[in-house]
């Protein structure tokens, strides 16, 4: 199955070991890390790490812009074993926050998931704090299920958060 999506402005694909130097970019800006869980890059051998830990089942899309061919962002929907649901999150370079590519990457993922996968129950979530994800989930048809809270992995800061369900028919 492929995982390439075309959109108005993106291209979702496969990272490549040549994104790197754009994905330390946003990883380690601590703008971008602030809600994260992962802990901020602090070298690009981490990106490194992370793009060739990808393996060829991965879930996780580079969001190219068509224009000029940088990796603006990253995002995956996996489904969770646990509880059947597809779990989108996604990840944007500070550069180009507010400007809809967010909203745009995650729409496409979800249709992705449905059409390729046949995923029909999705879940998401966010810190309290981020707002602004709240709006690219709530535009995506996400809407509020509970709340509860989550940890960066390495125990260093918990996060009040909200908790999204979509169904899809």
């Amino acid at each position: 199955m492929e995982r390439r999506i075309e959109t108005e402005r993106l291209i979702l694909r496969p990272l490549q070991p040549g994104d790197a130097r754009d994905v330390y970019e946003f990883a380690g800006d601590p703008r971008v890390n602030r809600f994260m869980p992962y802990a901020l890059y602090t070298g690009i051998e981490q990106a490194h790490r992370w793009i060739a830990s990808q393996g060829e089942d991965s879930d996780e899309f580079a969001f190219q812009l068509k224009s000029t061919g940088k990796v603006i962002g990253t995002g995956s929907v996996g489904l969770e074993e646990k509880d059947g649901l597809y779990h989108l999150g996604y990840n944007l370079n500070y550069d180009y926050w507010g400007r809809g590519y967010a909203t745009e990457a995650a729409r496409a993922m979800i249709r992705w998931a449905y059409e390729c996968k046949g995923a029909r129950d999705f879940s998401a979530s966010r810190a309290v704090a981020n707002t602004a994800s709240g709006r690219v989930l709530e535009k995506c048809g996400f809407r509020p299920d509970h709340s509860g809270q989550y940890s960066k992995f390495d125990g260093s800061e918990t996060f009040d958060a909200l908790y999204y369900r979509l169904h899809l028919d």
